[in-house]
């Protein structure tokens, strides 16, 4: 079992940033990667960034160079930085993490762009 806590959205102005955490605990050695999806009303949930265990990232092509994601082992702790935000980044943001088994997610967290 892995347990996922999201913390640190909430509401920005265009242009603000913020930054998401998610706290894995439990079975934490067995997970391959974590990540972070987004959905918006109306809309599929999609991936937004992933970091492996070894540190590799990926970013989907709409918030690469504005988001970071980064990890801090010692906390098991995952963070997104979310810079230059943007009305359409309004959504709720879910933790995801892999094993090999099956897959976690947090409760979401919800991100709102507006002026």
């Amino acid at each position: 079992q892995v347990q996922l806590v999201e913390s640190g959205g909430g509401l920005v102005q265009p242009g603000g940033s913020l930054r998401l955490s998610c706290a894995a605990s439990g079975i934490i050695f067995s997970i391959s990667s974590m990540g972070w999806y987004r959905q918006a009303p109306g809309k599929q949930r999609e991936l937004v960034a992933a970091i492996t265990r070894a540190g590799s990232t990926s970013y989907s092509g709409s918030v690469k160079g504005r988001f970071t994601i980064s990890r801090d082992n010692a906390k098991n702790t995952v963070y997104l930085q979310m810079n230059s935000l943007k009305s359409e980044d309004t959504a709720v943001y879910y933790c995801h993490a892999e094993l090999p088994a099956r897959a976690y997610w947090g409760q979401g967290t919800q991100v709102t762009v507006s002026s």
